[in-house]
């Protein structure tokens, strides 16, 4: 039986609203079977907080944020906040019927997160996954503090953090892969009720969250990590990924979502 073709998109460095709208466009119209499966690969600019679904954005001062010129978005998936900047974002979106994405919420995360082991092993990271019965208990506002099912890290640091949204028709899965820097920049914008507790959560995040040039001691470029992460995909998944391109009625239903939802006020700052 030949592999599953799916199709790969690397698209241009775009601010939080468009990239939240092109992820959800995606996986809608490929759930209609408009479009193949497809994993995307993106930056942010400028860099930009993301709030998880369902996460209250007083969790961010806005001041702050303003301040630094950091956008502000609101997942369509679940989680905590996460600060988009030096990094690789991923993206899987196709059909719910899909071999692939067909089944229970992790199952599919345990699918893709061995794709994404795969290619961070072939860079020569010790990494591993969380077992499926890890969970986050009393999350903190920060995404990145400690690995939930299936989600992987290097020496007890997360370096892949990954969220998951599923309906009757569609599948949209994305995370993100931190390349350099500090990651404990997030902090800076979070709110605290005494600034003690700002830096005492610092030190707790610096020592649960990491970056590839952390632990390889080298720079990794955002091509390089993607070339891994697609053959790791090709190896776990059994799948084949050929380059594609947008299609009008992609961009035409995120310039709508972006519009309605992504870059709606009511939708991001609602409680």
């Amino acid at each position: 039986m030949p592999p599953m073709t799916w199709r790969l998109l690397i698209t241009d460095p775009a601010d939080g609203t468009w990239n939240m709208a092109l992820d959800e466009a995606i996986a809608r119209l490929a759930g209609r079977k408009e479009v193949p499966p497809t994993l995307r690969f993106y930056q942010w600019r400028p860099p930009t907080v993301s709030l998880g679904r369902h996460q209250p954005v007083a969790d961010i001062d806005q001041a702050a944020l303003a301040a630094r010129g950091w956008g502000l978005v609101r997942r369509p998936t679940g989680g905590r906040a996460i600060l988009h900047t030096d990094e690789l974002t991923y993206s899987v979106g196709g059909p719910a019927d899909d071999p692939i994405l067909n089944g229970p919420v992790l199952d599919v995360y345990h699918r893709i997160s061995q794709g994404l082991l795969l290619g961070l092993q072939r860079l020569g990271l010790e990494a591993v996954k969380a077992p499926g019965s890890a969970r986050a208990h009393d999350p903190s506002a920060a995404c990145f503090e400690v690995p939930s099912a299936y989600e992987i890290s290097v020496h007890g640091r997360k370096i892949i953090g990954s969220a998951q949204r599923r309906t009757a028709t569609h599948v949209l899965q994305h995370g993100s892969l931190p390349l350099r820097g500090d990651v404990t920049r997030i902090v800076e914008v979070m709110t605290f009720e005494q600034e003690v507790q700002r830096q005492a959560f610092r030190n707790h995040l610096a020592a649960r969250a990491t970056t590839l040039e952390a632990e390889l001691g080298r720079h990794v470029s955002f091509w390089e990590a993607a070339t891994v992460l697609v053959d790791g995909l090709n190896t776990a998944l059994g799948v084949d990924f050929e380059e594609g391109e947008l299609t009008p009625a992609e961009l035409s239903l995120a310039r709508q979502l972006q519009q309605e939802i992504y870059g709606n006020e009511a939708w991001t700052r609602r409680q």
